[in-house]
């Protein structure tokens, strides 16, 4: 065990939990109806709770076993059978890297969240959730992060794909299940309503780009220079996209918004994910500069031209962010083509195709969409008999 690479890591999983609670919680809960704030709080805080003891019980030993199957890796450490404070996962104890990996596992199915807000049944998140942790994301980390067959010496050959903190494994897998799901639930009744709050817009931004150091710079799995590199390259990424986002809306639009500039900083963070221990500090500044207008144009594009309510536009900013910084690796060469491009498909359609199952499935036995009265009225007093402010609008 290294004391300075455990000293790092136990820090970096603190900043990626503090991504998802509550930094992406207010992020999310700032762009909503003030009637629907608390639902989504309540999904964030749900989801972070269920991923938690489903990845304890199952999920990370079928993202990290010690099988020898391309797929998945087992059920040989459910529960962390065999691993104990002295057991060790490189130069870490595992019981660590078991936590650093299951904030990961949290936030993947909350980034979902944004596609679906204002209009699901809260049964339907758990369940759905649950199942899609288990069964299209841990199995996907298994194949890229633990050995499988996306891996180093797997269906590529020796270099396999390279997804240094999961432009593919969280951002692709979330942005294309999100997009699934609003296509299945169909358009809020009035999707027109602006943000209630784009201060608390702002500041879970800013707790996601403050948590996003221990996403990317953790990656390492060590305090060296390789996180240093990372966690720099992952700052001038976002602040290039921010800017980049904000310019493309004056020129379009006369005006910069808050909400898009913050927006900007999170489609820059999730671009420069993948390529983040790949890249320098030049790369990063051309991945940001170019993610702040290709994401807003894909936010047009699914909005606009293909009338997808994904509400929060999630597979515009993280879906095409992570498939653009997937692609980035092999642009800069870092990563071979073959493998970069054909991860990318192998795993799209696979989650494609998971995810729909599990929609059939999770609806035969929870409601999909609440009712048409609970979403006039506000998920929040219908659904958990609470409301955030004493005046909803």
């Amino acid at each position: 065990m290294n004391g300075a690479d455990t000293a790092w890591i136990i820090v970096a999983t603190a900043l990626v939990l503090f991504m998802t609670l509550p930094g992406l919680a207010l992020f999310y809960g700032g762009l909503v109806r003030s009637r629907n704030v608390l639902s989504v709080f309540m999904h964030c805080y749900a989801i972070a709770c269920l991923m938690s003891i489903l990845w304890f019980a199952l999920g990370y030993s079928i993202a990290f076993g010690s099988g020898t199957s391309g797929f998945w890796g087992g059920l040989d450490k459910m529960f962390l059978s065999g691993i104990t404070s002295d057991t060790l996962s490189g130069t870490l104890p595992e019981v660590l890297f078991f936590a650093f990996q299951m904030t990961f596992a949290i936030i993947t199915p909350a980034l979902i969240v944004g596609a679906y807000v204002e209009r699901i049944g809260f049964g339907f998140v758990l369940l759905f959730s649950s199942l899609w942790m288990l069964l299209c994301y841990a199995p996907v980390v298994h194949w890229v992060w633990g050995g499988g067959m996306l891996a180093d010496g797997g269906i590529f050959g020796e270099i396999g794909v390279r997804d240094f903190a999961g432009g593919i494994v969280v951002h692709e897998t979330a942005g294309l299940a999100a997009l699934i799901l609003a296509i299945f639930l169909g358009s809020r009744r009035d999707p027109s309503k602006p943000p209630h709050n784009p201060g608390m817009v702002m500041i879970g931004a800013a707790m996601l780009w403050v948590g996003w150091f221990g996403f990317n710079g953790g990656s390492q799995l060590a305090a060296d220079g390789g996180a240093a590199m990372a966690i720099t390259v992952t700052h001038i990424s976002a602040a290039a996209a921010s800017l980049t986002w904000a310019l493309w809306e004056r020129v379009k639009f006369g005006k910069a918004s808050l909400v898009g500039m913050v927006t900007g900083t999170i489609a820059g963070l999730a671009s420069i994910t993948p390529a983040s221990g790949f890249v320098g500090p030049v790369e990063a500044l051309v991945i940001g500069s170019v993610a702040g207008i290709l994401c807003q144009e894909a936010v047009n594009l699914i909005r606009n031209t293909f009338k997808i309510d994904d509400t929060l536009d999630v597979f515009a900013v993280h879906g095409v962010g992570g498939i653009f910084g997937t692609i980035m690796i092999a642009v800069f060469g870092a990563g071979a083509w073959a493998a970069q491009l054909g991860g990318l498909v192998i795993v799209g359609v696979y989650t494609a195709v998971v995810t729909v199952v599990l929609i059939f499935i999770c609806k035969a036995i929870t409601p999909l969409r609440v009712d048409e009265e609970t979403e006039v009225n506000g998920l929040d007093l219908a659904v958990h008999g609470e409301r955030a402010y004493e005046f909803n609008s």
